[in-house]
């Protein structure tokens, strides 16, 4: 036999120790990173996911009886030509938005006639935040219209106005995209 027969079985030690210090150094860096990152709830109709999930049913239900009785228009506003990069999905219509806006809400019945007594409530928000959230509460009703006034916006970049448009036991949830460039 010859010194090469003795030594050719003894390097898979040295292996798995190295596999073992790669998967622990790549655990490692996993949790690190995943702690490091924000975790940020959704308030896609202006609660809780949780709460949103186990009331799904009556939230979609409540929403065809309101598109049943009512329309919802968004006025004031002015149309940018944003388009989002690397966006997999249909972009929406972006809105341009200044360190204060202003618009109005027009609530009609659908034979036209304005409804006076709507309960609309605002939250502005960022899609990747909920840190930026201001919530602007109930919106007063003027002259046929629910103004939203000196909305105040100080980042730069993509913002959601959600509106919560509340008839008795009937809701529509209207989400309006804007980005402030400038």
């Amino acid at each position: 036999m010859s010194n090469n027969d003795n030594d050719s079985g003894k390097y898979w030690p040295y292996m798995i120790l190295g596999f073992l210090f790669i998967g622990l150094t790549l655990g490692y860096w996993t949790i690190k990173n995943t702690i490091s990152l924000p975790v940020h709830e959704s308030n896609e109709f202006m609660q809780k996911y949780q709460e949103a999930d186990s009331k799904a049913r009556e939230i979609e239900d409540s929403e065809a009886r309101f598109d049943a009785k009512y329309n919802v228009e968004v006025k004031g506003l002015e149309k940018t030509n944003f388009k989002p990069k690397h966006l997999k999905r249909k972009a929406h219509i972006h809105y341009k938005l200044d360190n204060k806006v202003s618009y109005s809400y027009i609530v009609t019945t659908k034979d036209g006639k304005v409804v006076n007594s709507a309960d609309v409530t605002l939250l502005l928000t960022r899609p990747q935040t909920e840190k930026d959230d201001f919530k602007y509460g109930k919106v007063a009703f003027e002259n046929g219209e629910y103004k939203v006034k000196d909305l105040k916006v100080n980042k730069l970049g993509r913002y959601i106005l959600r509106a919560r448009v509340k008839m008795g036991n009937d809701t529509k949830y209207i989400d309006t995209y804007g980005v402030k460039l400038k």
